[in-house]
C-alpha cells in the first residue's frame, strides 16, 4: 500500500511540475508573446515571465528584431530590352506580433514573395542608365512598395538596397567603348579650348608686336638664344617674316 501511495505521490509531483512549466514561459526584451486562448487570440504579452493556464491557453513568440533577409538574384529584362541578373536586400521589422501571427500564415515567406516580385516588376519598368545612375531613387521606390505591402500585416520595412547588377559580358563591352568614347570627347574638347586660348593669347601678342615694330627684334634675338643651347652643333636662323615680304616685293618690281 505504501509503494502505492509513494508511486502515486512521484507521478503526482511529476504532473506537477509539467503543468508549471506549461503555466510559466520567460519572454527576453526583444520577444513578444501572442496568447491564443481555446483557439481565440486572448492578448500579446511579454517581455518577462507570464503565467499561462494550462491546456487553454497556446503562445507564439514572434522577434521585434530588425531582420534581415537576402532577396535572392533575379532574372529581369529592362525597359529598354536588356536581360539582367538583380539581387537585393530587405531590412523589416515586426511592429504589431498579433498581425504577424493572425493575418498571414508565415510573415517571412510572404515578405520574401513580395520582395521577389516587386523587385522584377519594378526593375522591369526601368532602363538600364537608371539602374545604374539613379539606384536611390529605385531602392526608395521598393522600400514604399514593399511596405505598403506588408503593412497590413504588421510589418515595417525600413530599408531596401539593390546589391548587385550582373550585365552580360557583350553589355559590359559596349558600356566600356562607350566610356573610351566619352574619355576621347572630354580630351578633344579641352584640346581644342586650350588651342583656342593660346589663339587668342597669341592675337594680342600681334597686336602688341604691330605696335612695337623694335620688340619684334628683341623677340627674334630672345628665339636665338633659346636655340644655341650648350651642346647643340647646328644653328638655324629665323627669317623675319618682313624681310622675306620686302625681299619678293624687290623682285615683283625688276
Amino acid at each position: 500500500m505504501e509503494v502505492v501511495i509513494i508511486t502515486f505521490l512521484f507521478f503526482a509531483a511529476f504532473f506537477f511540475l509539467i503543468v508549471l512549466f506549461s503555466m510559466i514561459k520567460i519572454l527576453r526584451e526583444y520577444e513578444r508573446g501572442v496568447i491564443f486562448r481555446l483557439g481565440r487570440y486572448s492578448q500579446t504579452k511579454g517581455p518577462g515571465m507570464i503565467i499561462l493556464i494550462p491546456f487553454v491557453d497556446k503562445i507564439v513568440k514572434v522577434s521585434l528584431r530588425t531582420l534581415v533577409m537576402d532577396v535572392p538574384s533575379q532574372d529581369i529584362v529592362t525597359k529598354d530590352n536588356i536581360s539582367v541578373k538583380v539581387n537585393a536586400v530587405v531590412y523589416f521589422r515586426v511592429i504589431q506580433p498579433d498581425k504577424a501571427v493572425i493575418e498571414v500564415q508565415d510573415f517571412l515567406f510572404a515578405t520574401s514573395q513580395i520582395a521577389q516580385t516587386t523587385l522584377r516588376s519594378v526593375l522591369g519598368q526601368s532602363e538600364m542608365d537608371e539602374l545604374l545612375s539613379e539606384r536611390e531613387s529605385i531602392n526608395r521606390k521598393l522600400q514604399k512598395i514593399i511596405d505598403e505591402h506588408t503593412e497590413p500585416w504588421g510589418i515595417k520595412v525600413s530599408n531596401v538596397e539593390v546589391k548587385q547588377i550582373d550585365l552580360p559580358v557583350e553589355m559590359q563591352r559596349a558600356m566600356a567603348k562607350q566610356a573610351e568614347a566619352e574619355r576621347e570627347k572630354r580630351a578633344k574638347i579641352i584640346h581644342a579650348n586650350g588651342e583656342f586660348e593660346a589663339s587668342k593669347k597669341l592675337a594680342e601678342a600681334a597686336a602688341v608686336i604691330s605696335k612695337e615694330p623694335i620688340s619684334l627684334q628683341l623677340r627674334y634675338l630672345q628665339t636665338l638664344t633659346e636655340i644655341a643651347t650648350e651642346k647643340n652643333s647646328t644653328i638655324v636662323f629665323p627669317l623675319p617674316i618682313d624681310l622675306i615680304a620686302t625681299f619678293v616685293k624687290f623682285i615683283e618690281k625688276r
